[in-house]
């Protein structure tokens, strides 16, 4: 701390005070006045545009499931992915968006399963998941979506026929083809492509047809 002044270290000498303090609570009680105290920090941060500046500590049946991740882990890697929560511990939190009085899951849908199925993690976790909260200008479902989409993208799994309802329901919600393919790292040809297997003929009710046909 030497590059603290004195109102810095003044700051941190009263928050040791109160730790003694705060360690006194029961558990519960305890979990939740540490979260108001990152919510705290968390406002004056000059990191506070950035979702993993707050990761709080929620009790984990607040955390639900979303009902478009097109993401699919096969079975061994599901058991891997339990291992490693078990052997190393929750290195990345649930990304969430709370909506309804619960958390919606954006990314980490086979972490927060294996939180809540894991009875070692269960355990260990008392009950509680840690979460994120994406930025509040992501609260649209079409916004969730896309969010969630990115998330699969850059680690390359996703399904194409979900993918595919996905881009439908965007294209339904009046996004362009150029916001489909901006918002979710698509280019044009593989937004037509996720179009042609709905097999929708509403999906291309804006593009452009060539009605004459060239006899060789």
């Amino acid at each position: 701390m030497g590059h603290l002044s004195l109102i810095g270290l003044g700051i941190v000498e009263r928050v040791q005070s109160l730790a003694g303090e705060l360690a006194m609570l029961p558990e519960d009680e305890r979990i939740e006045v540490i979260n108001e105290i990152k919510l705290l920090l968390h406002s004056v941060s000059p990191m506070s545009g950035e979702p993993v500046d707050c990761v709080l500590w929620v009790p984990a049946n607040d955390v639900q499931a979303n009902d478009y991740n097109p993401n699919v882990v096969a079975p061994p890697e599901m058991k891997l992915l339990e291992l490693s929560i078990e052997a190393d511990g929750f290195t990345q939190p649930i990304v969430t968006f709370p909506i309804n009085g619960h958390r919606e899951v954006i990314d980490g849908f086979h972490r927060n399963r294996v939180g809540k199925d894991s009875k070692t993690v269960s355990k260990r976790l008392r009950g509680y998941l840690p979460v994120t909260t994406i930025r509040s200008d992501r609260q649209d479902r079409e916004d969730r979506i896309a969010s969630t989409i990115r998330h699969n993208r850059a680690r390359g799994r996703h399904q194409v026929a979900d993918m595919s309802e996905i881009v439908v329901e965007l294209s339904r919600r009046n996004w362009s083809d150029k916001k489909i393919g901006r918002e979710l790292g698509m280019d044009p040809d593989e937004v037509l492509r996720l179009k042609q297997i709905s097999g929708l003929a509403e999906m291309f009710a804006d593009e452009e047809f060539s009605e004459a046909w060239e006899i060789a």
